[in-house]
């Protein structure tokens, strides 16, 4: 590959490494400041003294990818909040009882049935100032919403960390807060809120404000809400509103993509202004003014959809683009994109582990690696033919070199994806087209009548598209167990494949079948490994008990509920997770035995006999037993209760056990329990 000779490349990759190397090592920051500051020093002499002789050339090259490595360290160290002594996460104190605190609201986020939610950021707990984002959850009532983005509130509340996974091979939402900064989270009601009089007026509260505005507008012209929460969606990447049927329908026909705003959003604002500025001629002069007018339309557009990363990263890269442009330098598209991924990565780089932002650079790079070779397949003569090639090309390369990336997160393919990019394409230019031009004329409130209903009644058609494709429920692939084994192997072999397509030769071909050789590795050690398992889990369901035997690939559930465990996600994300298969879902004995261990389990009943002699005693559905007369008649090495049982009867439970010294464990509040 031509792309890795660029010096370029391989800066950025040192300086991935290195990202990734500060997020799973967590180096130490002094070690990490003094490695940069010897290499930014021995990297001036090796760059004098290689202009001098040819020999210093190789170690000026490595000490320049070392300083990569550890700048990369240490940007990700330096964004980790925290690190920093001012973040909340420190404030021990407010994590183990009620505090005042202040903040100010930064951001709304998807409400659900229970609360609406905002991230905010901390300014002060008591009278100490500190910092840090947060999740604010406000318990919906009858009462109106009077908060808006830059309020300063202040209440008194403790703070709850992000709670880690239940059960086994669940999304860690966890871990997706805190790459975030998110840390912790607050639940309230509106009573105990005191909003501060002053408003702080950033960036965040105008955005927030053009958009409502923007919304207001379109509400006061009678919009019809689904279609535009759609195109809030499509063209101001604004999913709060937007209903879980129109989500589901848009994953399902394999359109997700369409409701993010990404880099097709983006080309089509570029496309749009474009065409406007089109009569300015190209003169120096011109090229200027339109360069500058691009690089504003695309600023504002970021500001009004409210700064989200996928926008972020959409504007950057085509602002660099529109550069690349302007300098006339359209052959180093490879070098544009490598500039925007480092320099949004230098700002911001726990953006490299957004599922976003992974696949959209993903996408791109296959559409400008993969797309060319796919054209010279098939070479048609008419235009309409010539359209439809290039929308399969595009589509068929951004879905292969997203392909491994969306079955590792999401366990599913849609089929139909083809026939929806044909389909969804002319409409959807139609849409970002139109609803350009109604967004801006709605921030003035003169959306003239006719445009209203040509946006609104073409989103209606493409949702209606959307739904039938789905519709086709059959052609959506699901539950496909992928670990991070075959995740590597198969970009080894999908890159290999092209390598050798591209150009073909013997030693091409070499690297091609050993890269399907250690697929097929893969494929043979997830195999003997899942083989090899046995173990059983205790799981953490609200009102109901579950337990999983697993021998191999055969799994065995046993619960005291058939019918609502069948529909539970639980059950398929475990079996999914473990490249499993499901057996059977029977009724949960009394008894049960695993690896020469007798598990008992008392339920609503209460029943138990006086020789059973467990070593584990499971306790189930809230009975309403003596646990210090159980603990003297049935001996237990451990106690173990689940989510079907009273929070208020767990904690007498569980000081009964500290008392008698038997450990205790609670899937409430520690998770799942797993016996290997």
């Amino acid at each position: 590959m031509k792309v890795l000779n660029f010096p370029l490349t391989r800066i950025t990759i040192c300086f991935i490494i290195g990202v990734l190397t500060a997020y799973y090592w967590k180096p130490g920051l002094f070690f990490i400041n003094a490695a940069v500051t010897t290499l930014l020093i021995t990297f001036s002499g090796f760059y004098f003294l290689s202009k001098k002789r040819t020999e210093f050339i190789f170690l000026f090259s490595i000490n320049t990818y070392l300083t990569s490595f550890f700048i990369g360290c240490l940007t990700l160290l330096f964004h980790t909040e925290s690190l920093q002594k001012t973040n909340y996460i420190n404030c021990k104190k407010a994590f183990e009882k009620p505090h005042n605190i202040t903040l100010c609201l930064r951001e709304k986020l998807k409400g659900n049935d229970y609360n609406q939610r905002y991230i905010g950021v901390i300014k002060k707990i008591e009278d100490q100032n500190y910092s840090g984002k947060i999740i604010i959850n406000i318990q919906k009532d009858s009462l109106s919403n009077s908060l808006i983005i830059g309020n300063i509130i202040r209440l008194k509340t403790i703070l709850q960390r992000n709670p880690s996974p239940k059960n086994p091979n669940q999304f860690d939402y966890s871990k997706y807060l805190k790459d975030k900064q998110i840390y912790a989270q607050v639940y309230i009601t509106k009573s105990e809120i005191s909003i501060n009089k002053t408003i702080n007026k950033n960036i965040w509260y105008y955005s927030a404000k053009l958009h409502s505005r923007i919304v207001n507008n379109l509400n006061r012209n009678h919009f019809n809400p689904n279609e535009m929460n759609v195109a809030l969606a499509l063209i101001l990447g604004q999913r709060q509103e937007i209903s879980s049927e129109i989500v589901h329908d848009y994953q399902f026909s394999g359109a997700m993509h369409v409701l993010s705003v990404s880099g097709l959003h983006v080309g089509f604002i570029m496309f749009f202004i474009a065409f406007i500025l089109k009569p300015i001629a190209n003169t120096p002069k011109g090229s200027i003014v339109k360069l500058i007018t691009v690089l504003t339309s695309l600023a504002v557009f970021a500001i009004i959809s409210g700064l989200s990363p996928s926008v972020l990263r959409s504007v950057v890269m085509f602002s660099f683009l529109a550069i690349g442009n302007q300098l006339r330098r359209n052959g180093n598209t490879y070098h544009t994109l490598l500039v925007s991924i480092l320099l949004i990565l230098l700002f911001e780089p726990y953006f490299l582990f957004d599922i976003g932002f992974q696949l959209s650079y993903l996408a791109l790079f296959f559409i400008l690696w993969l797309q060319p070779i796919l054209k010279c397949i098939w070479t048609p003569k008419n235009k309409i033919l010539i359209n439809i090639r290039n929308v399969l090309t595009v589509s068929f390369a951004a879905q292969i070199g997203t392909f491994p990336l969306c079955l590792y997160y999401f366990h599913q393919f849609p089929g139909l994806f083809f026939a929806t990019n044909i389909i969804i394409i002319p409409i959807l230019s139609l849409i970002m087209f139109v609803g350009i031009i109604v967004m801006i004329l709605a921030a003035f409130n003169i959306v003239p009548l006719f445009l209203h209903q040509i946006l609104e009644k073409s989103i209606y058609f493409l949702n209606k598209v959307i739904h039938f494709v789905a519709s086709f429920d059959s052609f959506v692939i699901r539950d496909i167990s992928f670990n991070f084994y075959y995740l590597f192997t198969f970009y080894l072999m999908i890159i290999s494949a092209i390598i050798w397509w591209k150009k073909p030769s013997y030693n091409k071909f070499i690297i091609l079948l050993i890269s399907i050789i250690t697929v097929q590795i893969s494929l043979i050690y997830t195999k003997k490994e899942s083989e090899s398992q046995h173990e059983m889990v205790i799981y953490n369901i609200k009102k109901n008990t579950l337990i999983s035997e697993r021998i191999g690939h055969t799994i065995s559930f046993y619960t005291n509920d058939t019918l609502s465990v069948k529909s539970s996600n639980v059950l398929n994300s475990y079996t999914v997770g473990s490249f499993g298969n499901l057996k059977s879902v029977s009724k949960i004995k009394n008894t049960l035995f695993f690896n020469d261990k007798r598990i008992f389990v008392i339920d609503s009943s209460g029943v138990y006999g006086n020789k059973i002699q467990p070593d584990i005693l499971l306790i189930t559905q809230s009975p309403k037993i003596n646990l210090e007369r159980v603990l003297q008649n049935l001996h237990p090495k451990i106690i173990i209760t689940d989510a079907s049982n009273s929070n208020s009867i767990q904690k007498k439970w569980r000081t009964t056990c500290l008392r008698k010294g038997i450990p205790f464990h609670s899937t409430a509040k520690n998770g799942f329990y797993k016996l290997l």
